[in-house]
């Protein structure tokens, strides 16, 4: 439609009806952007930092990143870069030249802006699971192909709980839909029952233009307005080793040229897809993402750009991917050091291998989002819902996660660590004295409703009173808090006229036959 001085302005607003039910159900942690002021683990000295650094560029000048993508080929030849074919050498100078041009820190504005998010600084924000093709939970009770249904249930979620920031691809693949309309019901669905800022897959031009336009039509936005700043952003993964595809440079090309955020995350698995040694992993991950962050820098200066790491190991025995390793940890302290250097926002990811919603799912996962803390991270992707490394969407596992997310953001919380005069509390040790007690006192009194953190899925009672109560295990627990968040899940308001419109604007595309597929 055509923008008139009239059109219909941004919704979203504040949803209050929504958050009192959401207390009513249980007690969760407010909306907020966590801080991280801890000082990052820094396992690499400074000779190690500029042995990743050199060893990058020495990739990037000698060996060469290949890029299918014939425009991108086009851009690096008249940049002066040497290119063969698909590969594409590059100065580290000019690399650097370029990568120096990203902001160190960006907003972006969803169509609700009480749920903008700043990524980079000191910032670290959680997103939903993204793009599992199978779902499992324990009403079914085993691994099944995604439907559009299991797909809404964990947009749902994603929009419930206070310390999922932003809502990234699809949460389960929904292989009940059509590939080539898939991407406008899914995020038809993502827009309305959500109001935290999306993602669009970069999977050919049709898919990314429909969703920049869906986006800009929730948010009420004019065309110069939606380009003006962010209000989305896309992902993308390299083929390692050392490739780049068509369809993901296309998307990306086509989102910074409209101002909006990509983030670039090498998929290296050390021992397979990239060397055994972890440094060497981190080293060719690195050179990747600067490849494209270059290109991108060189296409618009200054456009939005996260430098993504997925450096994981394989199992050697099956070759299978292993996820919240020692070495995982490792690697993402690592990379999260190589961000500081080059001055960029990172993300990491949440993850385990585990195929149920179990002790291992949960150690393999507090591994990897608590190594998000220590490396520094603004945006941990796959943070709640992820299992079989990301082959399996689970809404158990996403509320057992959610429960974790909520701990880090309390032990985040700078109040923690008050050493005020009334937190140091002489007084009130000095009250009690060696024979009392802390529980009825005033200073205990006052503070008690808020001074540490409560569980909604963790289940504190001794034994006996566990058992007494049912005996319900974490999972059964976690299924009876999906349960109930869904029976009571209501949408987060949009403006009639702009809902009106981003329907009409999904049932033309399909018409027109949405995107092409190879079937």
């Amino acid at each position: 439609m055509a923008d008139t001085p009239n059109r219909r302005r941004r919704s979203g607003g504040r949803a209050a009806n929504t958050a009192k039910r959401s207390a009513e159900l249980f007690k969760q942690s407010p909306w907020r952007l966590p801080v991280n002021t801890d000082r990052p683990t820094e396992p690499l000295g400074p000779e190690g930092v500029e042995a990743i650094h050199d060893g990058a560029m020495r990739i990037l000048e000698e060996i060469g990143i290949e890029f299918l993508n014939q425009e991108a080929i086009e851009l690096f030849k008249e940049a002066g870069c040497k290119v063969a074919g698909t590969n594409v050498k590059m100065g580290r100078d000019w690399v650097m030249e370029m990568v120096g041009k990203a902001p160190a820190q960006f907003t972006i504005t969803p169509r609700n802006p009480d749920k903008q998010i700043t990524v980079g600084g000191k910032h670290i924000l959680f997103g939903n699971v993204s793009s599992p093709p199978n779902y499992f939970d324990l009403e079914i009770g085993r691994k099944v192909s995604g439907n559009r249904e299991q797909c809404a249930n964990l947009l749902k979620l994603t929009q419930h709980f206070n310390c999922i920031h932003f809502a990234g691809g699809y949460p389960v693949e929904p292989v009940d839909v059509h590939a080539s309309v898939r991407h406008l019901d899914v995020v038809h669905d993502k827009l309305v029952l959500t109001d935290k800022v999306a993602h669009a897959y970069s999977l050919g031009r049709e898919r990314v233009e429909d969703v920049m336009e869906m986006v800009r039509i929730a948010g009420g936005l004019t065309h110069e307005e939606f380009e003006s700043r962010p209000h989305m952003y896309t992902n993308i993964n390299s083929t390692s080793p050392l490739k780049h595809d068509e369809p993901m440079i296309d998307g990306c090309l086509r989102l910074v040229r409209k101002g909006q955020a990509v983030y670039v995350t090498p998929f290296t698995l050390a021992g397979a897809m990239a060397p055994v040694t972890m440094a060497g992993a981190v080293t060719l991950s690195i050179a990747e993402a600067l490849s494209a962050i270059a290109l991108f820098q060189y296409v618009r200066p200054g456009c939005p750009c996260v430098i993504g790491t997925f450096t994981s190991n394989v199992d050697m025995k099956s070759g299978a991917p292993a996820f919240g390793t020692p070495e995982y940890m490792r690697a993402t302290q690592m990379t999260g050091q190589m961000a500081r250097f080059y001055g960029l926002p990172m993300r990491a990811s949440g993850s385990c291998a585990a195929n149920v919603p179990d002790g291992q799912a949960m150690w393999e996962t507090s591994n990897a989002l608590w190594s998000a803390v220590q490396s520094g991270t603004n945006v941990v992707y796959h943070a709640a819902g992820w299992l079989e490394g990301g082959l399996i969407a689970s809404p158990e596992k996403f509320v057992m996660d959610c429960e974790v997310i909520q701990m880090i953001q309390r032990y985040l919380e700078p109040e923690i660590c008050d050493t005020s005069p009334e937190a140091i509390a002489v007084e009130a040790i000095k009250e009690v004295g060696p024979n009392g007690h802390f529980f009825g006192i005033q200073h205990t009194q006052d503070r008690y409703q808020t001074a540490f953190y409560e569980p909604f899925v963790s289940d504190w009672r001794n034994f006996e009173a566990w058992e007494v109560a049912g005996s319900v295990w974490t999972p059964e627990r976690a299924h009876r808090v999906f349960k109930d968040i869904i029976a009571n899940f209501e949408a987060p308001p949009m403006d009639a006229g702009i809902a009106e419109e981003l329907a009409d604007f999904v049932a033309r595309r399909k018409a027109e036959g949405g995107a092409p597929t190879d079937f």
